[in-house]
């Protein structure tokens, strides 16, 4: 805030005269006291309208796997970046470059130490989907004169399955295991899917829909006996679950920023270095971060992600447990007053900020719409413009009724107990007000087997 007010003055001080309205708005002193509005008036500039819809104000906001708001602290950090020491990291021949420089690096440091990797094994980029991209398709590449094979599951993040698809098409072989009805991978069918031309396993830390966290440590093994590198994309469970990449066995690992209260736009991929994996570039030009991403490293963002980092490390264990205790109260608020809910994925194994939901007999988008005033997801934020039921919840068999009803509840760090109670008392009310309007509800409540009725088309 002090650099704030400090720059506003900067500002008016070089608009000259040009700036004198915006200073007269600025200031109060001589305007004389606006008359209190009226009730109606109060009601229309509270509201909101996007997109045709109307609300009475901005809604509590619980889609924290979508994103997360930025951390001030982390603002705090990045803001002399973009004011101040906006050097080029890259410059290497003044200080604007060199204090970027060291910043950069001092970042590098904080993301390597809170996954117990070397600094030098980080690598910058614009996000998990970029370093996703890399991993699959630049390890498949690297070696595809003697291994053509990748093994990944049906449940991994769109831009994973996505580069898959993209090597079949250059005559890669790719096996997509299932996954058991609680989200996580049979350890045995992974070891038998992997063979001696298998160039790379990729499979997520913690699902983004279902928030299942996958056996990181028995994975690795497994590679490891096998030879062959394991790629996990941590987008999720970067400062919410504990990441050891060397226990772990973890050959790369993808990252994301503005999923643990940092800046959009930026990632970072961890590459392994002993031994040494290697991977085919995927952008061309200056070659920035060791050849592996050309482009110039933004340092604000950079540093932001350090910073959010350096917290997650301090924070972990307390945003844990405060999030298993407002997952906890939610899931029981709702139960309580509902029946015929389904916890989507394992509860054993779970980030407990993720909390997927299906609520029987109730039609998801129309839920959705009636949640106005709670900012949720039926899924990932990435193919959210599809009417189709998740491909996630299908692939843990789940029936394709109840995985077009799911709704996903993400709990963060800045989530309150009253946020979460006003999220009960909304969801229930408007489960109630559809089942109301659902023969389907009625029918079931008065034991009448629908799966056994035959129903006529028209």
């Amino acid at each position: 805030m002090a650099l704030s007010r400090r720059l506003i003055p900067l500002f008016l001080r070089r608009g000259g005269a040009g700036a004198a309205p915006a200073a007269r708005a600025l200031s109060t002193a001589a305007e004389p006291a606006p008359a209190p509005p009226s009730a109606s008036e109060s009601e229309e500039d509270s509201s909101v309208t996007v997109k045709g819809v109307r609300i009475s104000g901005r809604p509590l906001y619980m889609d924290m796997q979508a994103t997360t708001p930025v951390d001030p602290r982390v603002l705090d950090a990045m803001l002399p970046f973009y004011v101040s020491r906006y050097g080029n990291p890259h410059s290497r021949t003044h200080l604007y470059g060199w204090e970027s420089d060291a910043a950069v690096e001092a970042a590098r440091a904080s993301v390597a130490s809170l996954v117990g990797a070397d600094p030098r094994e980080i690598f910058f980029t614009s996000g998990a989907t970029e370093c996703n991209n890399i991993a699959v398709k630049g390890v498949a590449r690297f070696y595809r004169d003697r291994r053509r094979h990748v093994v990944t599951t049906q449940t991994e993040h769109k831009c994973v399955l996505d580069s898959c698809r993209y090597l079949q098409q250059e005559g890669f072989e790719v096996t997509y295991l299932p996954v058991r009805a609680d989200g996580l991978v049979d350890l045995a069918q992974l070891e038998d899917a992997i063979r001696p031309d298998t160039g790379l396993v990729s499979i997520m830390a913690v699902n983004n829909e279902i928030g299942v966290v996958q056996p990181l440590e028995e994975i690795g093994r497994i590679c490891k006996e096998k030879g062959v590198p394991f790629h996990t994309d941590a987008a999720q469970a970067l400062g919410k679950i504990p990441i050891d990449v060397n226990r772990m066995g973890i050959g790369l690992m993808s990252l994301s920023g503005h999923k643990i209260y940092g800046p959009k736009g930026v990632g970072a991929l961890y590459l392994r270095r002993r031994p040494r994996i290697r991977v085919e570039p995927q952008m061309s030009g200056g070659g920035q971060e060791r050849g592996i991403r050309s482009g110039t490293v933004p340092t604000p963002l950079v540093v932001g992600f350090g910073a959010a980092c350096e917290i997650a490390a301090q924070e972990m264990d307390y945003d844990h447990r405060r999030a298993s205790a407002l997952q906890q109260r939610l899931l029981d608020g709702i139960r309580a007053q509902v029946d015929e809910v389904v916890i989507n994925g394992s509860m054993e194994h779970r980030y407990p900020g993720n909390l997927n939901l299906s609520f029987a007999y109730v039609e998801g988008e129309s839920l959705l719409m009636g949640l106005k005033e709670v900012a949720v997801s039926s899924g990932s934020a990435c193919t959210s413009a599809s009417l189709e039921p998740s491909y996630v919840l299908r692939a843990l068999g789940v029936e394709e009724d109840m995985a077009h009803t799911s709704i996903r509840f993400g709990i963060g760090r800045f989530t309150t107990e009253e946020e979460v109670d006003r999220a009960i008392e909304l969801t229930v009310r408007q489960v109630k007000k559809l089942r109301d309007m659902s023969p389907l509800y009625e029918m079931a409540k008065a034991g009448i087997d629908l799966k056994s009725i035959e129903w006529s088309q028209h």
